[in-house]
C-alpha cells in the first residue's frame, strides 16, 4: 500500500514555513501519482500515469557523434511504434562533465548541469514532452555562488531549485549548497560546516566540507546532505587517484542534518567510506534515511529515535567490500520496502527488502552490465530504467566489453526482472548516457 496522503493538505504542510512567494507554487501539480519515478522531490508534480518519455543527461565522448554533452529522449510508451527508440537529441556543445540535474517543482523545466565546466542548461520540457528545447544556459555558476564549482544535483523546492556543489573554484572540494529561483537567479548560498567553521553543529569534528546530495523531509524540517569529494579528484583518471595516498584522503566521510526553513546546520554524523545517495523514506510515519558508502560498500540508515533524537548507523554491506563493487545509485520504492543498489565496478544491481529499515535482507541480485550506474524506479514498482556511465575519467575503457555505454529497461515484478529494451549508446553515437528523469504529456493538458 502506498504512503499517499490528501495532495493538497500534504502539499500546503510540506509548505508550511516556507517563504510566502512560495506557497503558489508548492500547490502546483498537486494530483496523486499512480505512476511516476520515486526518490524525487516531494513538492515536484508528480506523473498520474505511467512515464511516457525518459530523458537522459548524456556525457560527450571526443569522436563520438558530435562530440558534445547532450539530452537524449526516449520512447517510453508502450505500444508506441518508436517504444524504445531515441527519438530527439539536443547538444549544448562541448563537453562539460554531465552528470546530475532535476526538474522544477511545475515540471515544466529540467536543469542539467556540468561538473567541470560549472554551467548549468536549463531545458522546457512542457511545451513539447517529446522535444525538449535548451532555453537557458547559466553560466556564471561559480561567480553567482562565492565560488562554488561543480554544480551537482538540482531539487526542487517551491519556485526554486536547490543546487549541491561538489567542489570549489581552487578544486579541494570544500563547497556550498546553492539556491537559485525557478527563473535562474541567485539567491543564496549556504557553505558546508567544517570543524573550523562548524556554523553551530554539533559533532562539528566530523565535519569535513564536502558535498554531494541534498534531500528534504518537510514535515520534520530536517535536510540531509551527504559528501564527496573536490574537482582535483574527480576530474582525474580513478586509476591515479586510488594510487596517490594524498589524494584518497580528500574524500568526504561525512552526512550532515539540517534546520530546512533555516537553512541551518544541526547535526554532523561521521559515515565514514563516502556517502553519495540520499534517499528518504516517503511513508507518513517513516522518519529515516538510506545511503550507501562508495568506497566501504556499506548501508547506512538515519533516523530519528523514540527521543526525537537523529542518529546514523550502518545496516548491511553490499556484496563483498573487499572486492570494492563500488556502490553508486541506490532507488527506495515509494511504498518503502525495497531499496535498489547498484554498484559500479561489478556491474550488479542488488534489491533487498527493507520492511525493516535496520536489518536490510538481499533479495535478488543481478549483472546489468560491465559497469554500471544510475537506476531509476517508477513509482509503481513496475519499470527499472538502468544506465552506465560515473565519470568520464572513471569510467570502464569503452573499447572494451566492460565499457559498453547503455540505457536498459526492465519489467519488475517482485522477483524478477525482465528485458523491455535497450539502447546501445556508443553503437548511435550518442555517448556516456548519465542522469534520467521521466516526462508525460499528462502534465501539461
Amino acid at each position: 500500500m502506498l504512503h499517499c496522503p490528501d495532495p493538497v493538505a500534504w502539499r500546503l504542510r510540506l509548505a508550511a514555513g516556507l517563504p510566502a512567494a512560495a506557497l503558489a507554487s508548492a500547490l502546483i501539480g498537486a494530483a496523486p501519482a499512480a505512476a511516476d519515478e520515486t526518490c524525487q522531490s516531494p513538492y515536484m508534480a508528480k506523473i498520474t500515469g505511467e512515464e511516457e518519455y525518459v530523458y537522459i543527461w548524456t556525457l560527450g565522448v571526443e569522436g563520438l557523434g558530435d562530440g558534445s554533452d547532450k539530452l537524449v529522449t526516449v520512447d517510453a510508451r508502450s505500444g508506441s511504434p518508436t517504444f524504445g527508440r531515441v527519438i530527439d537529441v539536443d547538444s549544448v556543445g562541448g563537453r562539460h562533465e554531465a552528470h546530475h540535474g532535476g526538474l522544477t517543482d511545475d515540471r515544466r523545466h529540467y536543469w542539467v548541469q556540468g561538473l567541470d565546466s560549472s554551467m548549468i542548461f536549463v531545458f522546457d520540457i512542457a511545451s513539447d514532452p517529446a522535444n525538449p528545447k535548451l532555453v537557458k544556459t547559466i553560466d556564471d555558476f561559480v561567480e553567482a555562488s562565492g565560488g562554488v564549482a561543480g554544480p551537482h544535483g538540482a531539487y526542487a523546492l517551491p519556485g526554486r531549485m536547490l543546487i549541491s556543489g561538489l567542489s570549489n573554484k581552487d578544486g579541494t572540494g570544500r563547497t556550498a549548497l546553492v539556491e537559485y529561483s525557478n527563473e535562474g537567479d541567485h539567491i543564496a548560498t549556504h557553505w558546508m560546516p567544517t570543524a573550523e567553521e562548524p556554523r553551530g553543529a554539533a559533532g562539528a569534528e566530523h565535519a569535513d566540507g564536502y558535498g554531494y546530495d541534498a534531500r528534504v523531509l518537510p514535515r520534520r524540517n530536517v535536510m540531509l546532505t551527504s559528501s564527496f569529494t573536490g574537482w582535483n579528484n574527480y576530474m582525474r583518471p580513478l586509476g591515479e587517484v586510488v594510487n596517490d595516498p594524498e589524494a584518497m584522503k580528500a574524500f568526504g566521510g561525512s552526512m550532515v542534518l539540517w534546520d530546512f526553513h533555516a537553512r541551518q546546520p544541526r547535526q554532523v554524523f561521521s559515515v565514514p567510506g563516502v556517502p553519495l545517495e540520499v534517499r528518504w523514506a516517503w511513508g507518513e510515519d517513516h522518519n529515516y534515511a538510506f545511503t550507501t558508502t562508495a568506497l566501504t560498500s556499506e548501508i547506512w540508515l538515519v533516523h530519528e529515535d523514540g527521543n526525537q533524537e537523529w542518529r546514523a548507523e550502518k545496516v548491511g554491506t553490499v556484496g563483498d567490500p573487499a572486492q570494492l563493487p563500488l556502490p553508486v545509485d541506490i532507488s527506495l520504492s515509494a511504498d518503502d520496502s525495497t531499496l535498489i543498489v547498484d554498484s559500479f565496478m561489478d556491474g550488479m544491481t542488488r534489491i533487498y527488502d527493507v520492511t525493516d529499515p535496520f536489518q536490510p535482507k538481499l533479495i535478488h541480485e543481478e549483472k546489468i552490465g560491465g559497469q554500471v550506474n544510475m537506476v531509476s524506479q517508477s513509482w509503481d514498482g513496475k519499470r527499472l530504467y538502468y544506465t552506465s556511465s560515473l565519470l568520464a575519467n572513471w569510467d570502464k575503457d569503452i573499447t572494451t566489453p566492460d565499457g559498453e555505454q547503455f540505457l536498459r529497461a526492465y519489467a519488475w515484478d517482485g522477483k524478477a526482472l525482465t528485458p523491455r529494451f535497450e539502447i546501445d549508446f556508443l553503437a548511435e553515437g550518442l555517448g556516456r548516457p548519465h542522469l534520467m528523469r521521466f516526462g508525460s504529456t499528462a502534465l501539461y493538458r
